[in-house]
């Protein structure tokens, strides 16, 4: 009883890890479409400084679901539970890059007027925030149907990210001196769009640790 008592005790310490690393994620998410909006090079600045944090949160929790499957050898959920954790920490650790990588791109264009008002691409770091937050969500409460949102929030990301290519492409076109505020704009759609798809791994992680399903790489499995 004791021993199960300390392994639930060490896994909840796991859990209250990858909120505080999901949650400084969706921060860094906001925080990062913010310098963007408001050309804020200190803003930009505090993202690429807290990305630090994020790895520094991997590693921990890595080594914390390494330890419990080692020294305490889970079995099925709870097995499932610590695999799809260290699952779902790589893809936050990646999402806090890509939130890095926007910063940097804010600090490209923060010494000169935005290309255009920015209007599809703060909807996009919203919807991406949401999906991040859907599948962290989801995991702790061990809720495979909460991942569905995700799958179609992902639909709308990607159709705000074809808008944003368009519309950037055109203008480009027409003046091959907007070249330069352009493209750090269709870099920032392109990594909200992968922020979307990490988003979507997660869900995929989830429904594997409810219900032992695996969704990915569905036409594998149909061989």
């Amino acid at each position: 009883m004791e021993y199960q008592t300390a392994f639930y005790q060490e896994l909840a310490e796991v859990k209250d890890l990858i909120l505080k690393m999901g949650v400084l994620v969706q921060e860094l998410i906001n925080k990062s479409v913010d310098s963007l909006k408001n050309r804020d090079r200190d803003l930009a600045k505090q993202v690429i400084k807290k990305d630090l944090a994020v790895d520094r949160l991997e590693l921990e929790i890595d080594e914390k679901c390494i330890n419990l499957i080692a020294l305490r050898q889970p079995k099925a959920f709870d097995l499932r539970f610590i695999t799809t954790g260290m699952r779902l920490v790589t893809d936050l650790e990646r999402i806090g890059d890509l939130a890095e990588d926007i910063a940097e791109r804010a600090i490209e264009v923060s010494d000169q007027p935005l290309l255009k008002p920015l209007i599809d691409i703060p909807k996009m770091a919203k919807l991406a925030e949401e999906a991040v937050k859907l599948g962290l969500d989801a995991f702790i409460n061990s809720d495979a149907e909460k991942t569905k949102e995700i799958w179609a929030i992902e639909k709308q990301v990607n159709k705000l990210r074809d808008l944003v290519h368009d519309e950037l492409i055109e203008i480009m076109g027409k003046d091959s001196s907007t070249v330069a505020k352009g493209i750090p704009l269709l870099l920032v759609s392109r990594h909200l769009e992968r922020i979307s798809d990490h988003a979507t791994n997660i869900a995929e992680d989830v429904v594997y640790m409810v219900e032992a399903k695996v969704v990915k790489h569905p036409a594998t499995q149909e061989k």
